[in-house]
């Protein structure tokens, strides 16, 4: 399992807004894939996959505002199950 968190992308950043989902639950991902286009007062960016998988869970929805270091999403391997 791999938990997707938002990255600190400045020093002075404390959060940033979900803007836009470029996958489904239940989409398969490889390493690398944009994710989730997000925003910050300077600037809007795409985070890629760290890991190949599965989205399983979306967490912070389209126009959620969230923190630094907050979750985004989970992958799973394929078959994995999400723990309660």
């Amino acid at each position: 399992m791999y938990e997707i968190r938002m990255p600190k992308l400045g020093m002075d950043m404390i959060q940033a807004t979900v803007v836009k989902w470029l996958v489904s639950e239940g989409d398969e991902v490889h390493k690398e894939d944009p994710l989730v286009q997000v925003e910050t007062e300077k600037a809007t960016v795409e985070l890629e996959a760290e890991e190949d998988g599965i989205l399983r869970k979306i967490i912070a929805a389209d126009d959620t505002v969230v923190e630094a270091g907050q979750i985004l999403g989970i992958i799973t391997k394929p078959g994995e199950e999400l723990p309660l």
